[in-house]
This record gives C-alpha cells, structure tokens and sequence, in this order.
C-alpha cells in the first residue's frame, strides 16, 4: 500500500530548462511570422507594381471590383486566416480534452486511471482558446468571413446574394440580417462557457476525490460527463458549421460537423499519448505500462481510420453526384497550390503512415514508436484545418510559408505551455480512484 500511495503522490516538475525551450520555440516562432509578413509583403507590393498595366486594361473590360478579385485577399486577411486557423485548431484540442475525460467516465473506464490528468491539463486551454476566438472574429471577421458584409442582404444592391440572405437568420437572428450576427456570437460564447462549465464541475470532483476518497466524487463527476456528452453532440457540429464551414457560405455538407470532430479527436488523442510518453520517458507515470499505451495506441490506430473514413464518404459522395455547387469545394483543393499537394498529403500523414505504422501489435506498446507517429498525426491535421479554412478566403492566393509555420509554433508553445504548467497544479496520478486497482491489473 505505501508504494500505491509513493507513486500516487507523483508531482510532474516544470523544470527551468523545459520552459526555456518551450519560450525559445515561442520566440523563434514570433521571428519566423515577422519575417513571413515582411517577405509577403514585399512580394505583394511587387506583384502590384508588374501587375499594374494589365490591371487598368482589366479595370475597362471587368470593372474595379473584378481588379480588386484579382489582386487577392490583402496580407492582413492572410494573417486573420491563420491565426483563426490556428486557434481553432488548438481550441479543438483542448475541448477533446475535456471529451477524453468524460468518456472514461461515461463508460466507466477503469485502464485510463493512471493518464486521466494530462487530458485535464489539456483542457484547460478552453477559455485561452474562446477568448482568442473572440478577438481574433471581432478583429477580422470581415476577413475571414464573406457573410459578415452587409450589402449581400441588400436586395437594391448590386452584391445581393440571395442564397446567403436565405442564410441570414442563422447568424443574425433576432436582429436583421446583415446587422450585428448576435445568433453567431451568442452560440461562440455559451458553447466556450458551458464547456468550460462542465469542464471546472468534474475537475472539482476529481481533485475532490484525492482529498476524500470513495466513490460518491466519481458518481457525480459520471454524472456531469454524461450530461456533457449529450451537449457537446450537439455544440461540437453547431461550432463546426459556424467557424469552419460558414467560411464557404454557399457550399456545405452534412457531414461537416463530424469531419471536424474527426478531425479534432484524433489530433487530441495524439496530443495526449505524446505527453503519457514523454512523461514516463522522463520516469514519471510509474503506474503507466506498456498496456495502458497499447490502449493510447489502438485509439490512435481506430480513429485515424474513422478520420479516413468520413474524409472517403464526404468526398465519394460529392464525387459521384458531380453536382456544381457541391464539387467546388474539391476542385480548388486537388488543383490549386498549396491546397493541392496538402489535399494528397492529408491521407499519407493522416491515414497511411498511422495504419502502416501502428499495424504491429508491439509498435503500439512502444513509447520509442508513439513519440515517432503522435507528431505525424498533429501535423497531419494541422494540415487538414488548413486545407478546410484557408482556401474559403484567401481563394487562389493561398500561401504557406513562414507566416503560418511561425504562427503554428507560437500557438504551440502557449499551448503546451498552459498545458505543462497546469500538470504542476495537482497530483499526476489521482490518488483515491475507485478504479485504480482494475488500471493496475490491466493486462491486453
């Protein structure tokens, strides 16, 4: 019993050196974004100056507002569209954090027991995320977003969009369409605000629960889960309709809300065995054994396959009915660059190199082979929300260079930061959990 509660009381340290590199990662980040906006600047100015002849032959034939189309979204836009690119792809993974923990509870789980508090230091991104989601929309939500410009519900307007003024009430309701979107905002507050609700309620029990044992505190915090599961089925494909495919206001899918989640569960999944094996690399998680990332390891093989699956029935289904408005969302994505070549890059990083990777039973067994494929997966949906938010506004002028790399790194390392930093607020293994004798008995 003494070495149950030795290894128990395990505290992860934050060490100086660790956050050095965390803040070198930042900075360096910062410096790659700063000189990515200064060469895509001076190429913009050179591409106007070369470009300026055919430009007012063009002005006579197709008017100012077909010119200002081909000159491409501004440089501003393209660093709107990353950082919402980025912060939603992070504010993804740190809701899955939260999810990764409400289904052990849900199914009553007893093999996660020993891991259940890095996914709850993963979710305490939460409310970083919604508050940058917040910023980020009211600095460029004109950018990013074609809805958002009023004329479109303007019938006496030249840019009235009927199709999107069918849309209006979605986002602006109760006020006029192509006013203030309340509806919109109103659903990226309360959805953030429950989340993170639900998200304090069952940390409380489950920090409860080391001080007072039993299991009324694994009772109640079963309870929320359950009740947390049912809303996030549901706000989880809202919020995809809303920040992800809103982008393409004309185009949609059905199956958009769990391409997203897809997507997103995946990529927590990998998030959350890379740090299980960084931590029992560095000798920390002693009740973590090569069972318990088998169980990491299946999860990462399974759903990386589920991610497949839904990318193959969204786009097989569009493929073969070749309806117009429905294949253009593909088109621009396997013929233009840099949508193209990520388009093709998605399945190798995202599905074969998983399968083929974490096909051997001991591969998933190996800390060595779960450091090497988790970076792969991350990447390799990183890629994904790209290719899914990029393209929708910056049209052909896509770019990916060292503005969005460095933005990536920046996201990262706070994130990671938030993320270690929360670890060293409470015990890495829960103490008293009722099922932690099942966890340690757990053989597969």
């Amino acid at each position: 019993m003494s070495n149950h509660t030795q290894i128990a009381d395990e505290h992860f340290v934050f060490s100086a050196s660790l956050k050095r590199q965390i803040l070198i990662t930042g900075i360096v980040g910062l410096v790659l974004f700063f000189l990515g906006v200064f060469l895509a600047g001076n190429s913009s100015h050179e591409e106007h100056g070369s470009g300026h002849a055919s430009a007012m032959v063009a002005s006579v034939e197709k008017g100012a507002t077909a010119v200002a189309e081909e000159h491409g979204p501004s440089l501003m836009t393209r660093i709107y569209t990353s950082l919402w690119h980025n912060n939603v792809f992070f504010a993804g993974i740190g809701i899955i954090g939260l999810f990764f923990i409400a289904i052990q509870y849900a199914a009553q789980a007893g093999w996660s027991a020993p891991i259940k508090r890095i996914p709850l230091a993963v979710g305490h991104w939460i409310p970083i995320a919604g508050a940058l989601m917040l910023v980020i929309w009211f600095a460029g939500n004109h950018d990013l977003f074609h809805w958002t410009h009023s004329d479109l519900y303007d019938k006496s307007s030249a840019d009235y969009d009927e199709i999107i003024d069918g849309k209006g009430g979605y986002f602006f309701w109760p006020l006029a369409s192509g006013s203030f979107p309340l509806f919109f905002i109103l659903r990226l507050v309360l959805f953030f605000g429950i989340w993170f609700m639900f998200f304090n309620m069952i940390k409380k029990q489950m920090l409860q629960e080391d001080l007072e044992g039993g299991s009324q505190h694994w009772l109640t915090a079963r309870k929320y889960s359950a009740i947390f599961l049912v809303f996030f089925a549901f706000s989880s494909s809202v919020a995809a309709w809303d920040w992800v495919m809103s982008i393409d206001t004309h185009w949609f899918s059905t199956m958009m809300g769990w391409y997203v989640f897809a997507s997103w569960w995946v990529t927590g999944l990998a998030v959350i065995t890379l740090i299980v094996s960084f931590l029992k690399d560095a000798g920390y998680l002693k009740m973590v054994n090569d069972n318990h990332l088998h169980d990491l390891g299946k999860f990462l093989f399974g759903f990386s396959v589920f991610w497949t699956y839904i990318w193959f029935s969204q786009f097989m289904l569009i493929f073969y009915a070749h309806i117009p408005e429905e294949t253009v969302y593909f088109i621009q994505r396997r013929e233009v660059a840099p949508y193209s070549w990520i388009f093709f890059t998605n399945l190798i990083l995202n599905f074969v190199l998983p399968f083929l990777l974490l096909m051997p039973r001991d591969a998933k067994r190996k800390v060595a082979m779960l450091k090497v494929v988790c970076p792969i997966i991350i990447v390799g949906h990183w890629f994904d929300f790209y290719n899914m938010i990029t393209p929708g506004i910056m049209k052909y002028s896509g770019g990916l260079g060292l503005l969005e790399i460095g933005l990536a790194l920046v996201f990262g390392a706070a994130f990671l930061f938030v993320v270690l930093n929360s670890l060293t607020k409470f015990p890495l293994v829960a103490k008293q959990h009722p099922l932690m004798q099942e966890s340690m008995n757990h053989h597969i």
